[in-house]
C-alpha cells in the first residue's frame, strides 16, 4: 500500500489564458508562423523608381534657394528681400497653378498626340488604384512633384533678368501666366506628346523646354523694363553695378550644381535594371563634366579679355555648361559633354558682353545663361547626339523660345501700359526692399 507522501507529485495545472489571449500551443505542437509579406520584382522596381524620382524632385526644388542666392548676391543689398520673395512666390504660385491648370495642359493625354494644345483636367490622380506596380511605372503624385519643380525653375529664371526695378505685383502676374499657361503649352509640344515629339525633337531634361523658355521670357522683360537707373550714362557708356555679396552668389551656384543631379539624372524616370542604371550614371557624369568645362572655359576667356580672372564669369560659365548639357546628356559621350560645356562657357561670356553693348540690362546674365546656352544645348544635340536630326533640332530650338518671347512680350507691354510694371525712379533708388515690403534684409548696424 502506497502512502500519499510516496506518490509522484501532481503536475501544476496550466493557468487558463486570460480573456482575449490565445491558448499556448500544446507540447510538441508548433506555434503558428508569422505571415510573410512577399514583395514581387515588379513591386520592388516600382518602389525604387518612384523613390529615386522623389529624391530627384527634392534636388530640383533645392535649386530654388540656389537661384535666389545667385540673384541676391549679384544685385544690390537694398533689393535682397524683394529677390528672395519673388523666388519664394515662384514656387508657391507655380505649384498651385500647375496643379489647377498647368499639369493638365502639359500632359493632355493620347487624344492630343501630335497636336499643339489640349487639356486633361484639373489636378492629379489620387485614388489607391491610380497606378499598377511595374518597372518604370510612375505614381502620378510623384510625377507631378517632379514636373512642378521644373515649372518653378522656368519661372524663377526671369527673376534675375528683371531684378531691381520691377513691381512685385507685376512679377506675380508674370509668374502666374508663365507657370499656368506659357510653359505648359510649349512643354506639351515636346514632353506631352505634341507636334515636336512627333517630329522626334530631342530635349532630354529641358535645355529648350525649361531653360530657353525662362531665358527668352527674361529677355522680353528686360527689354520692356529698360536698364536700371545709373546702369548707362547719357552718352551710352556702361557703368558696372557689381553685386553686393559674391560669397552668397557662389554658394548659390554650388547649390544649383548639386540640384542639377536631380534635374538631369532624374529625367531618366526609370532607374531599375542594368540599362537604366548605366544610363543614369552616364547622364550624371556628363552633367558634371560639362559644368566643369563651362566654368573653366569662361574663366580662361574672361582672363584673356579682362587681364584678370573674373569670378562672376566663371560662375555663369558653370551654369552655362549645365544648361548646355541638359538637352543631350543622355546621348553624348564624356568627351563630347566636355566640348559642349566648354562652348557654352565661351558663349555665355560673349553673350553677356553683347547685351552690354546693346544696353540691355540683365543683372545676373539670365538670358546669356539660360536663353543663349539653352538654344546651344538644343542645337548641340543635333550636332553631337546619337540618333538625332540637326534640322529638327534647329526647328524645335527656335519654336519654343519664340513662343516664350512673343507671348511674354505683350504681357510685359500691357503691364507697362497700365502703369503696373516698373517702380518709380525714387523708389528704385531707395531700393525695393523698403518700398515694396517695408523691411530690409540686413540690419542697420550690419
Amino acid at each position: 500500500m502506497a502512502f500519499q507522501d510516496d506518490a509522484a507529485p501532481a503536475e501544476p495545472a496550466a493557468a487558463a489564458p486570460a480573456e482575449g489571449e490565445e491558448a499556448p500551443a500544446a507540447e510538441g505542437e508548433e506555434a503558428p508562423a508569422e505571415e510573410v509579406v512577399v514583395i514581387s520584382n515588379d513591386e520592388l522596381s516600382f518602389a525604387v523608381d518612384n523613390i529615386v524620382l522623389f529624391l530627384s524632385a527634392v534636388l530640383v526644388i533645392l535649386m530654388q534657394p540656389g537661384f535666389a542666392m545667385v540673384e541676391a548676391g549679384f544685385n544690390a543689398s537694398k533689393n535682397t528681400v524683394n529677390i528672395l520673395f519673388k523666388n519664394l512666390m515662384d514656387l508657391c504660385i507655380g505649384c498651385l497653378l500647375f496643379f489647377l491648370v498647368g499639369y493638365g495642359l502639359m500632359y493632355p493625354g493620347e487624344s492630343y498626340a501630335g497636336g499643339y494644345f489640349g487639356f486633361a483636367g484639373i489636378g492629379v490622380a489620387e485614388g489607391s488604384d491610380r497606378v499598377t506596380a511595374a518597372p518604370g511605372a510612375l505614381d502620378p503624385q510623384v510625377d507631378f512633384l517632379f514636373q512642378v519643380a521644373f515649372a518653378a525653375t522656368a519661372a524663377t529664371i526671369v527673376s534675375g533678368a528683371v531684378a531691381g526695378r520691377m513691381k512685385f505685383s507685376a512679377y506675380l502676374v508674370y509668374s502666374a501666366v508663365l507657370t499656368g499657361f506659357i510653359y505648359p503649352v510649349s512643354g506639351m509640344w515636346k514632353w506631352g506628346g505634341g507636334w515636336l515629339q512627333a517630329m522626334d525633337f530631342q530635349d532630354f531634361a529641358g535645355s529648350i523646354v525649361v531653360h530657353a523658355v525662362g531665358g527668352f521670357a527674361g529677355l522680353a522683360g528686360a527689354l520692356v523694363l529698360g536698364p536700371r537707373i545709373g546702369r548707362y550714362t547719357a552718352e551710352g557708356k556702361s557703368v558696372p553695378m557689381p553685386g553686393h555679396n559674391l560669397a552668397i552668389a557662389t554658394l548659390g551656384v554650388f547649390i544649383l550644381w548639386v540640384g542639377w543631379f536631380g534635374f538631369n539624372p532624374g529625367s531618366q524616370l526609370a532607374f531599375t535594371g542594368t540599362d537604366n542604371t548605366m544610363a543614369t550614371m552616364l547622364i550624371a557624369l556628363n552633367t558634371m563634366l560639362a559644368a566643369a568645362a563651362g566654368g573653366f572655359a569662361a574663366m580662361m576667356l574672361s582672363w584673356v579679355m579682362f587681364k584678370k580672372p573674373d569670378l562672376s564669369m566663371a560662375l555663369n560659365g558653370v551654369l552655362a555648361g549645365l544648361v548646355g548639357i541638359t538637352a543631350n546628356c543622355d546621348r553624348v559621350t564624356n568627351v563630347e559633354s566636355i566640348i559642349i560645356g566648354a562652348i557654352a562657357g565661351v558663349l555665355v561670356v560673349m553673350a553677356i558682353i553683347a547685351l552690354d553693348k546693346l544696353k540691355i540690362d540683365d543683372p545676373v546674365g539670365a538670358f546669356p545663361v539660360h536663353g543663349v546656352c539653352g538654344v546651344w544645348g538644343g542645337v548641340a544635340t543635333g550636332i553631337f547626339g546619337a540618333d538625332t536630326n540637326l534640322v529638327t533640332q534647329i526647328i524645335g530650338s527656335a519654336a519654343i523660345p519664340a513662343w516664350a518671347f512673343f507671348t511674354m512680350l505683350p504681357l510685359f507691354l500691357g503691364l507697362k501700359a497700365v502703369g503696373m510694371l516698373r517702380v518709380d525712379a525714387d523708389e528704385e533708388v531707395a531700393g525695393l526692399d523698403m518700398v515694396e515690403h517695408g523691411m530690409a534684409a540686413y540690419t542697420a548696424d550690419h
